[in-house]
């Protein structure tokens, strides 16, 4: 489907985006032939033109495409001990935006006329190092350009069976570690309603199905009734709705007369406070994300409802993903499981281009994207 998007001033006009659901029977595109074998001598090759975006300016407010500068750079020969790679896809998400603003934070801010960085998958085109070689396919946190130099501990290899390898940056990635992560933050059980806001995006459609995996009891929101249809005939949600289409407090009323257990907060704002009137008794938050407030200049008030979470004994619990990094074998054990044997479905919406990038980044704000967003770059 063709969406219109605003796009860098270098961008061309035949940007589109297209959905996409895995497992699929497809294998990922071949990629082009490698530039030299492993680490040996040095190869003549010709130079590499690299694009790269850079944080031209801080946003203020929702991001726009003069906040951000497309740049053309030469590639230096690559040194000892070290790897070039080609990007394959990269990430864009919604904490991206935090690190745009000035000021200390959980993760240090981009650097103005610096490129940014965000997760990606790519293939090694040249090696000068004993542990990879040509040809391996490696995650890393160099988004945002075609081309990079690194060295190995910077890397991670990944399996080239899994196709595409884009779902190491969706199911198999940050935002299903985080759906795990957060279920297992709470405890969430067999029997508990788990009502999960943002429902449709990279985190909470992986979270909603593995709740349905513990035998939970699952509703979802999402900002369209394309994306509620999504949620429960492809994800397998008990109950979803559009919270466009009334209050959200309402809606839980009428979804879940008898209250719910848990939250899983991607949003913030007005939905939570929502949530926290429709929790019961020693019901649990796990607060994930805010994304209803990411482009506010001021921060607005708490919920008006707030002196609920003292009446009915509510457990939140906030969280960060990199605090489960070194529980990242578990989770690859467990939900790349569920991947392999079709019990988990990873859905993108994949742009190409990396001219498309900015365009992709800002959608995520208007909810353009279905599951994870991902820009295809070679």
């Amino acid at each position: 489907m063709n969406l219109k998007l605003p796009q860098p001033a270098s961008a061309s006009p035949s940007g589109s985006f297209v959905h996409r659901r895995f497992p699929s029977p497809h294998p990922a595109a071949a990629p082009n032939a490698p530039l030299a074998s492993a680490a040996g001598p040095m190869i003549f090759m010709p130079k590499i033109t690299n694009r790269e975006i850079r944080l031209a300016s801080r946003p203020d407010g929702l991001p726009t495409v003069a906040n951000f500068a497309l740049v053309h750079r030469e590639l230096e020969p690559l040194p000892d001990h070290q790897v070039l790679v080609r990007n394959l896809f990269m990430s864009v998400d919604p904490y991206m935006r935090g690190r745009m603003n000035e000021g200390k934070s959980y993760v240090p801010p981009f650097e103005l006329g610096q490129t940014l960085e965000g997760r990606a998958v790519g293939e090694v085109v040249e090696s000068r190092a004993k542990e990879l070689k040509a040809g391996d396919a490696v995650f890393s946190n160099f988004g945002w350009r075609e081309y990079f130099m690194a060295s190995p501990k910077e890397l991670r290899r990944v399996s080239r069976e899994l196709h595409p390898l884009s779902v190491y940056l969706g199911a198999l990635g940050m935002p299903g570690l985080t759906a795990w992560a957060g279920l297992n933050l709470v405890d969430v059980k067999a029997g508990d309603v788990i009502y999960i806001s943002g429902a449709a995006g990279a985190v909470g459609h992986v979270a909603g199905q593995l709740a349905k995996l513990r035998r939970c009891l699952v509703i979802g929101s999402a900002g369209s009734m394309e994306k509620v249809r999504f949620l429960r005939e492809e994800c397998g949600f008990d109950i979803a709705f559009d919270y466009k289409t009334g209050p959200v407090v309402e809606q839980l009323n009428v979804e879940a007369p008898e209250g719910i257990d848990v939250y899983f907060d991607n949003v913030g704002g007005e939905t939570l406070e929502a949530a926290i009137s429709a929790l019961k008794v020693h019901g649990r938050i796990i607060a994930c994300g805010g994304i209803s407030a990411y482009n506010e200049k001021t921060p607005g008030p708490g919920p008006a409802n707030w002196f609920n979470v003292t009446a009915k004994r509510l457990t939140i619990k906030g969280m960060l993903v990199r605090d489960w990094l070194g529980r990242q074998g578990e989770f690859e054990k467990e939900v790349g499981g569920y991947f392999r044997a079709g019990k988990l479905k990873s859905h993108e919406t994949v742009v190409e281009g990396l001219d498309q990038a900015v365009g992709a980044f800002i959608g995520l704000f208007a909810g353009k994207n279905t599951g994870k967003m991902v820009v295809k770059l070679a």
